[in-house]
């Protein structure tokens, strides 16, 4: 690597350490309450707060409205002048491979608050070639505590992955496990398409509590607007 591209990422290291997991968590909770249909806030604290308005934008709104939701709040913890230079200036050096390399390394430097612990790892990419362009997370905090598969696709997975293909120009796939609760990001790498997308195929975990409210209100009404189940 060159000297002017490990500064760079010297740079985007400092600059994303700059804010702790304390100011990121109250920023989510607070985009998160604000984008919800009532802009309801929790009396939670912390991370029990971050996952009880996560819960509430679930049930308040569709899947489609939650994502653009989720999209909102990512483009809201960044400049919008450094994703534009990123994607202008980042994104095409060695053919996206830097790009790919430094958010790997930023994503797992600042986002361990939310997820756990991670580290970054080698994904193999669609030339062939094979890149330290990978986060694993060995068991997402964010899964574990809201216990949901529909908050983990619509407020994480499809956002983050449509954030950084279009707002920072680097393709994402990430494949979450939901028996373990580990995750693998891939960046550089396309994700398929939904059809074909084994994520968005399983079926609800038995301890998700917005599938229990659902099904309870399923045996006590025949109301036809039963709420929503999260992955409907």
């Amino acid at each position: 690597m060159e000297t002017s591209d490990f500064s760079i990422l010297v740079v985007v290291d400092f600059y994303i350490a700059l804010f702790n997991s304390d100011f990121k968590l109250c920023i989510a909770v607070h985009c998160l309450s604000r984008l919800s249909t009532s802009r309801w806030d929790s009396e939670k604290p912390g991370y029990n707060g971050l996952i009880e308005v996560a819960n509430r934008l679930m049930i308040r709104r569709s899947n489609s409205e939650t994502k653009e939701a989720a999209v909102r709040i990512l483009r809201l913890l960044f400049p919008p002048f450094l994703l534009e230079l990123y994607r202008m200036l980042i994104s095409p050096i060695q053919g996206g491979k830097l790009a790919a390399m430094m958010v790997a390394r930023v994503t797992a430097l600042s986002c361990q608050w939310l997820m756990g612990h991670c580290a970054v790892n080698s994904v193999d990419l669609p030339d062939g070639s094979s890149l330290r362009s990978g986060v694993f997370v060995e068991k997402c905090k964010y899964l574990e505590e809201s216990k949901c598969v529909g908050i983990c696709i619509n407020t994480c997975k499809l956002p983050t992955q449509t954030f950084f293909r279009d707002y920072m120009g680097v393709p994402l796939l990430m494949e979450p496990n939901f028996s373990d609760y580990s995750c693998q990001f891939k960046f550089g790498v396309l994700p398929p398409p939904a059809e074909d997308d084994s994520a968005l195929k399983e079926p609800c975990l038995e301890i998700c509590p917005n599938a229990s409210r659902r099904r309870g209100r399923e045996f006590t009404s025949n109301a036809a607007d039963v709420l929503q189940c999260p992955k409907a």
